[in-house]
């Protein structure tokens, strides 16, 4: 059975989906079997692997999940997108945004994604999900239906202060609705090893999570402009440019993400 890992920060321009493209690809390059689920409305998971969302209108995530109970509902295998850059997509555009309110009818509305996952999930090594910029029921669908939680973290001092939040929802998900949810890790992203800001904003990241048994990757995504660039070409910096320091950090974060397998 696959992994769902969740990739979650409430806060925007954090690298989620530059994470969730990368990662998920370069995994596949490494011989794993990857779905990739965008759950954010904005699409930009869809757009940086190549696709239009606002060329897939009733065939997205929204469909398949949040309309399950209705007569639009797709099956989940009318939705996946198979072989985009190596992996399997889930797209998402901006209908998904409606989910908040037309979740609130469904039975049990906290568990529609691991419902909708359930049956794929021996199909894949891993699932990744891209979640939106809130902690909001999408992220909550999300917390719900992984194995575990990676967050991008900007190795700034206003990014780290927000965190908090994040791991207070967590446990919450913990106590009440999932119980297995571990966390993967905290991923510092957007570092500028020329700056002194981010040289001791990373070392306060891993003095405070260390002391509090909370993994901080040894992987350090560098700033790049590959990864604004690569979205363009609907190809993540990995395979657009893979011997940038950008693509190779990915890389190594998949062999720290496999020693968890």
């Amino acid at each position: 059975m696959s992994r769902v890992i969740a990739v979650v920060n409430q806060k925007g321009g954090v690298a989620k989906t530059t994470t969730v493209a990368n990662l998920g690809v370069a995994l596949a390059q490494a011989g794993q079997r990857c779905l990739l689920v965008d759950s954010d409305p904005q699409g930009s998971l869809a757009i940086s692997l190549g696709q239009d969302p606002d060329s897939l209108a009733s065939h997205t995530l929204y469909e398949a999940m949040v309309l399950a109970d209705e007569g639009a509902h797709k099956d989940l295998k009318d939705v996946i997108l198979h072989d985009q850059q190596g992996v399997d997509l889930i797209p998402a555009n901006l209908e998904l945004a409606a989910a908040e309110i037309d979740l609130n009818s469904q039975y049990a509305r906290e568990y529609a994604l691991s419902r909708l996952l359930a049956p794929v999930r021996d199909a894949y090594d891993f699932i990744l999900v891209d979640c939106p910029p809130q902690l909001g029921i999408l992220t909550i669908n999300a917390l719900v239906a992984a194995d575990s939680v990676l967050v991008p973290l900007a190795t700034n001092y206003l990014a780290l202060r927000g965190l908090q939040l994040l791991l207070r929802t967590v446990r919450l998900v913990q106590s009440r609705l999932n119980a297995s949810l571990r966390i993967e890790g905290l991923l510092p992203t957007l570092y500028d090893r020329r700056t002194s800001h981010h040289q001791e904003t990373l070392q306060e990241v891993r003095r405070i999570f260390g002391e509090q048994h909370i993994r901080v990757f040894e992987t350090v995504i560098p700033r790049s402009v590959r990864f604004e660039e690569s979205p363009i070409t609907g190809t993540p910096a990995v395979v657009y440019a893979p011997n940038t320091p950008g693509a190779q950090a990915y890389r190594e974060l998949v062999q720290e993400v496999l020693i968890n397998a």
